[in-house]
């Protein structure tokens, strides 16, 4: 398999779970500007959204969008503790995690990546992420991860939390969240990802 990355994205998650489960994979970096791959191809040609995370399969199949990726991934090693087995209601609760996170964090952090927006106008939008981080600080109050052990949704969360710094907003202010952090960034395979990605 091959995993398409650009470093401070949301590929960090599927990255993490490759190697949390051990699966075998490339990493292959994407200039996010020119959409040229580092080896020198058209990144536009592998995702026509122009936007990592892309994993390529053995047998050609392309799979985007980090939710869809991360299931995909934990689903091929049966008996992972990652995600909970298909067709269950922990499963459907790993889903709504997963979309909160795509919708409400990921999606509530994109306007503040963009320079033309102006400052009053980000001020909206991290009034409105800081009620969700308020909520995420209140689930993990009396537990460590989302779904109550690690998995899937706590390897997103982490990558997203991660852009917080870029604009300013210190992870301190929610000390439930800053100790979630503290605890995955101890994750052997999140300091390698890290480390990987950095390189």
């Amino acid at each position: 398999m091959e995993l398409y990355f650009a470093p401070l994205t949301c590929s960090l998650s599927p990255h993490i779970v490759l190697r949390e489960l051990g699966l075998p994979f490339e990493l292959i970096r994407v200039d996010n500007k020119t959409k040229r791959t580092a080896d020198g191809r058209d990144f536009l040609s592998i995702n026509p959204k122009g936007y990592v995370a892309a994993l390529v399969l053995d047998n050609g199949e392309v799979l985007t969008e980090g939710p869809a990726i991360v299931q995909y991934l934990a689903d091929r090693v049966p008996g992972n503790t990652l995600a909970p087995a298909n067709g269950t209601w922990e499963r459907v609760r790993l889903q709504e995690w997963l979309n909160f996170i795509s919708t409400e964090i990921h999606s509530g952090c994109a306007p503040l990546f963009n320079a033309d927006i102006a400052e009053s106008t980000k001020a909206i939008f991290k009034a409105r992420l800081f009620k969700r981080l308020d909520y995420l600080s209140q689930a993990l109050e009396q537990q460590d991860y989302l779904m109550g052990r690690f998995g899937l949704a706590d390897a997103y969360l982490f990558t997203v939390l991660t852009w917080l710094p870029l604009f300013n907003i210190a992870i301190g202010d929610w000390p439930v969240l800053a100790s979630f952090m503290a605890r995955m960034a101890a994750r052997p395979s999140v300091r390698a990802a890290m480390a990987a990605e950095a390189a």
